[in-house]
């Protein structure tokens, strides 16, 4: 249940602590339900004045306890959500340049500009409402505090420096007899009721406030619950020197937060020193930072620790629940953790107030009920199954080095466990704030001038991450004085698939912050710097016959600022890595092998050519002779060259006789190795119908919003004109078929309607249209045309075929 808003009932609450029932208790224990409860309030006298009022600020508490019984323990959540949010203007994010541009000027450029704010509505956290039903009835008292400066608490919000901590710590110190508190009246008010040992729980920032008071040490905290909490705020709002936002809150800053949950007036000027200190122009880590960073103090830490956190919350990333865990195991702390597969917020676990109760049942009633002796970490995997280590991350994880890998300075590149055979830098350029990062990793068999991408060959088998990937990248800014940089780890399908890329996670770094988060140094144009930064923690399987991705770009639009486009950056692949902690890659020489295009279609007679591509998984490279099997009748494969070394690639061609039957055939490709043979499959498809029937099964990328894709198919051997029944069987891929305006063209431009922005919400289009074509010559260039006219989605044409005769 929630304590009412009081006003002008505080009073009579107060100066009277009746029992009320409990018709709320928890279903689960029928026979402690009937207990009764006391609710009421106190104002506990903290240590801070932080509003410089010359009156230590009174922190507000209500209390729900059992009305019978000894002294309890009791469990506490502290809020700045008591009185919910206001509006608070974030901070422009499309800027003219970025702003640490200006600090080591080389060349005159314009100043930056931040734009207007964008006032965004905040939504209100949903506060936990089970605490006094569920522990009250069991032997606990419930605190539910209101942080500093808000609610119903005096002075003003600090956004998680020491004075909130210690106005935090000061109910601990009340419970446990070593601070005073006082009634609405004035009348000093005591815990007599209570043992004096705290645990604290609660989500997001109600989280956070549990590892600020465990920070400090103080007596009489026992246990902690830390659900997606923040561990340092510079992690929240800044990310390796970059100004970077949580997930979607594009624009907040700590000065953002405190005036979204001030709740009185006489606080604008401490909020504007936080605007200031905070420092949007360097993103360095400063002593206002450190003010605010809980993870240097683990030392001072005597609760146990029960880490819960979601594997995608990108608001509170997962970098704080790493750094914190990590932290913690250096000192010894007692400590559990889960790590769910959702979002910002708890898990859904059915014994998750089970656990949560024998955490807190074994620190602060002293049951040794085996709660330290079971897994210390469990891991929430995409397909909702959990597993159990021993600790995380996953101690049995070995790391695996990749090497990046381009033979060109435009191609896309590999990921190499083995020597690199490419040597190519390669440039890119910043789209700045017109493309977002799912739109950039895209189609990545595809040479894109705004980003670089990196992938492995087809896993041979699962791979299952662990912990937080590392890249270290070799890179320099060619025409500014400083840009974003961005690396984003990628599922990718296999080769020749049309597997929609999943972003694994991802990471950001300051080429001015390369030595020190807290020194920006000189970025000189032209000149090469290693960056070595690491991405948010991710445990997740790659399955068998997807490839790991990397992809570097520059903006990230969900999370950095936004300049406009042109940056030029130039990755050294050579002397590039991306590190990552798993299980299940070989350990051995290996390698995989992969065609592309995976599929293709010629006329009897005519020829088709593909790109047979391997790449080392492990170990050194090794002599791969290729072969092709599955050849029907009047179908010879040769490849150019026939032998080469894992890493390498060769062109095979597919040559057909005009006698071939028509058809579809899966040709088999071997790669036989001197220690693996690995093995890949291409679909030929022989036109049949007197030429007058093909298919196009090639891939084509839709992008977002973005100009129109063609899908060609070719006719030479169709006489005369189409047919007045002509169809067009079309397949494509897109989560919103109501985005899609699809045609046919013809091989003289006239344009057929197929489909135009049909089907509303409704995913892909899988349809066969029957189109007069009469008045059509038939032999020539047709063109499948489809654009996306509206944001927000990707897609693919998946394939289709042409039928021009009757």
């Amino acid at each position: 249940m929630r304590f009412p808003h009081r006003v002008t009932l505080t009073l009579a609450l107060l100066t009277a602590t009746l029992p009320v029932p409990t018709a709320g208790a928890s279903a689960a224990a029928p026979p402690q339900a009937a207990l009764a409860q006391i609710e009421e309030r106190v104002y506990v006298e903290s240590s801070v004045d932080s509003n410089g009022d010359g009156r230590l600020d009174r922190i507000a508490i209500d209390i729900a306890r059992p009305s019978a019984g000894g002294p309890v323990p009791v469990v506490f959540e502290q809020s700045p959500y008591r009185n919910g949010l206001v509006n608070a203007a974030n901070h422009g994010v499309n800027v003219s340049a970025l702003p640490q541009e200006s600090l080591f000027p080389l060349t005159a450029g314009a100043p930056s500009t931040a734009g207007p704010g964008v006032n965004v509505a905040r939504p209100v956290p949903d506060l936990p409402d089970w605490y006094d039903d569920y522990f009250v009835p069991k032997g606990y008292a419930v605190v539910l505090g209101h942080s500093l400066g808000t609610g119903d608490s005096e002075g003003c919000p600090t956004s998680g420096d020491m004075q909130e901590t210690l106005a935090t710590t000061a109910v601990v110190d009340w419970l446990n007899g070593r601070a005073r508190g006082f009634s609405a009246s004035g009348a000093q008010v005591t815990a007599s009721w209570s043992t004096g040992n705290v645990g604290m729980i609660g989500i997001s920032y109600n989280g956070t406030l549990p590892n600020m008071a465990a920070a400090t040490g103080v007596a009489g905290l026992k246990a902690i619950v830390p659900i997606s909490a923040i561990s340092s705020w510079y992690d929240y709002y800044r990310a390796n020197g970059l100004v970077v936002a949580p997930g979607g809150y594009q624009g907040e800053d700590a000065d953002v937060l405190a005036r979204a949950v001030v709740d009185r007036t006489g606080c604008t000027s401490r909020i504007n020193q936080i605007e200031t200190d905070q420092d949007r122009v360097t993103g360095d880590w400063k002593q206002f930072w450190a003010d605010r960073d809980y993870v240097g103090k683990a030392n001072r830490v005597t609760a146990g620790v029960f880490v819960i956190h979601g594997q995608s919350d990108w608001n509170v990333k997962g970098q704080h629940y790493a750094q914190w865990w990590d932290a913690l195991r250096a000192n010894n702390v007692p400590r559990k953790i889960w790590l769910h597969n959702g979002g910002h917020g708890t898990t859904s676990r059915t014994d998750y107030r089970a656990t949560v109760e024998r955490w807190f049942e074994y620190f602060l009633k002293g049951i040794d009920n085996g709660i330290l002796t079971g897994p210390r970490a469990e891991v929430q995997f995409k397909d909702g199954t959990w597993r159990q280590y021993a600790d995380w991350p996953n101690p049995g994880a070995a790391e695996a080095v990749f090497k990046l890998d381009a033979t060109s300075a435009t191609a896309p590149g590999g990921l190499s466990l083995g020597t690199p055979t490419g040597t190519a830098a390669q440039p890119f350029t910043d789209n700045g704030r017109t493309s977002t990062a799912t739109t950039l990793v895209a189609n990545p068999d595809s040479a894109n001038g705004n980003r670089l991408v990196y992938r492995t060959g087809n896993l041979a088998s699962p791979v299952t991450l662990t912990g937080s990937p590392r890249v270290s990248l070799r890179l320099a800014v060619t025409n500014r004085n400083d840009a974003n940089v961005t690396a984003l780890l990628v599922d990718y399908g296999g080769t020749g698939t049309s597997t929609t890329p999943v972003i694994v996670t991802r990471g950001w770094i300051d080429p001015q912050n390369r030595n020190s988060r807290a020194t920006s140094e000189k970025v000189v144009q032209g000149t090469e710097y290693t960056l070595n930064f690491a991405m948010q923690p991710k445990d997740y399987v790659f399955a068998a016959g997807h490839r790991i991705g990397l992809v570097v770009i520059s903006t990230d639009y969900d999370y950095t600022l936004r300049p406009p486009a042109g940056a030029v950056l130039r990755l050294n692949p050579v002397a590039s890595t991306l590190t990552i902690a798993q299980t299940g890659l070989s350990s051995g020489n290996d390698y995989t092998i992969s065609v592309s295009p995976a599929a293709g279609a010629t006329n009897p007679g005519g020829t088709v050519s593909a790109t047979v591509a391997t790449a080392v998984t492990s170990g050194s490279g090794q002599s791969v002779a290729l072969s092709a099997s599955g050849l029907p009748t009047g179908v010879t494969a040769s490849f150019n060259p026939s032998t080469v070394t894992a890493g390498g690639s060769s062109a095979l061609t597919l040559s057909t006789t005009t006698s071939v039957t028509p058809g579809t055939y899966p040709i088999t490709v071997t790669g036989t190795g001197t220690g693996a043979t690995r093995t890949t499959v291409y679909s030929l498809t022989v036109n049949g119908a007197g030429g007058c029937k093909a298919t196009n099964a090639a891939d084509v990328a839709i992008p977002d919003a973005g100009a129109a894709v063609d899908s060609t198919i070719t006719f030479s051997g169709c006489p005369g004109t189409a047919s007045a029944s002509s169809t067009a069987e079309v397949h494509i891929v897109h989560p919103y078929r109501g985005d899609l305006v699809v045609s046919l063209v013809a091989p003289d431009g006239s344009s057929y309607s197929l489909s135009n922005r049909s089907g509303g919400s409704a995913d892909d289009i899988h349809q066969t249209f029957t189109v007069n074509l009469s008045g059509e010559t038939a032999n020539g260039t047709w063109r499948l045309r489809v654009q996306d006219v509206a944001a927000a989605d990707v897609g693919r044409i998946d394939t289709w075929t042409l039928t021009l005769g009757p």
